[in-house]
């Protein structure tokens, strides 16, 4: 028998006991996490079981034992999971499903799931929720422009109000700009009641959303009217150079190539800019979104990032993801031939 574990001794180190290549073991020194670990009724370990097929695994007491192809990874999950748990966040069956994916890219889940992004005025704590959510947060930190492409529910547009709010609060910027296209999904804008702003405001509605949850309302509505934070509709960006600005352009797959470009050339100095947007979901007259092939011009220049985010990082109910699934597979048997 021989004992392995992470180099470095400290309070969160669990042993890791392998045995001959197919068997391992894992000891969870601090017997109060058991029921955090496994789940009421044992809810989390059977997610587990359900990832690892091929692998027996067992608990007693404080000790959970794997034998199988898979055990070492196993055990690693359940002490990355150890670790999530002594940092104080609760799991549930999603964050173990993701956790699983991110074990079998040979990621950390905890170094992903614990993460601080930003506290928020109600003292909930925004972390990146998946792998792919981690590689945006961390793109945008060392990024001018960072460009999220994902479907619904993956924290594209969530997780970049929160950095824009995290880079005010540090003084990095001094305002905050947040934009969409108002692009006539199937509906008339003209005939919305009210002046121009009265009509775009449903458009915005989303960016305000994301805004008072992360700000107390009253805190938010002080930052907007004194133009501190700065919610308008794309076209409002026309004719303007934005220095010290931390800039989202929010469903961009509903811009045009010409205001794509009349965006990305409105930043200043100081900026930084983060163009989110789902290519499944053009709705722009014609179809000529400025989000597709947007890689292609750009992917090359320095400071430009570009972060693709999938189903797996979905972190709505668990019902969105099999809605994209089932949307995915029905376009594909819809174009059988061109590869995708």
């Amino acid at each position: 028998m021989s004992v392995t574990g992470r180099p470095g001794p400290g309070p969160l180190e669990e042993p890791l006991l392998e045995l001959d290549g197919t068997q391992a073991e894992l000891l969870v020194s601090h017997n109060h996490l058991m029921p955090g670990l496994l789940g009421t009724h044992d809810e989390l370990l059977r997610v587990v079981e359900s990832g690892f097929p091929d692998t027996k695994i067992t608990v007693q007491g404080n000790r959970i034992l794997a034998d199988g192809a898979e055990a070492s990874r196993v055990v690693r999950l359940f002490d990355e999971l150890v670790r999530v748990l002594q940092s104080g966040q609760g799991l549930d069956a999603a964050k173990v499903s993701r956790t699983i994916d991110m074990v079998r890219e040979d990621l950390s889940p905890s170094e992903v799931l614990n993460a601080e992004v930003l506290r928020s005025a109600k003292g909930r704590t925004i972390r990146p929720r998946s792998a792919g959510q981690k590689r945006y947060v961390d793109a945008i930190g060392a990024n001018v422009v960072t460009v999220g492409i994902g479907p619904a529910g993956t924290g594209k547009s969530y997780l970049a109000v929160a950095l824009a709010v995290q880079a005010l609060q540090s003084r990095q910027v001094k305002r905050i700009i947040l934009t969409r296209p108002a692009v006539e999904a199937g509906e008339r804008l003209g005939f919305l009641p009210g002046d121009l702003m009265a009509k775009v405001d449903p458009y915005l509605r989303p960016l305000y959303d994301a805004l008072y949850d992360l700000l107390d309302p009253e805190g938010a509505q002080r930052l907007l009217d004194r133009g501190t934070v700065e919610v308008a509709p794309l076209a409002f960006m026309r004719g303007r150079t934005l220095n010290s600005s931390f800039i989202i352009l929010d469903e961009a797959q509903n811009t045009t190539p010409e205001q794509m470009k009349m965006f990305l050339t409105r930043i200043g100095f100081g900026s930084k800019c983060v163009v989110t947007g789902d290519v499944t979901q053009i709705d722009v007259p014609g179809g000529r979104s400025g989000l597709v092939g947007l890689e292609q011009v750009l992917g090359s220049v320095e400071h430009v990032a570009f972060v693709h985010l999938s189903r797996r990082d979905v972190v709505r109910h668990k019902i969105v993801a099999d809605i994209i699934d089932a949307y995915e597979h029905a376009e594909r048997s819809a174009h059988p031939g061109d590869g995708r």
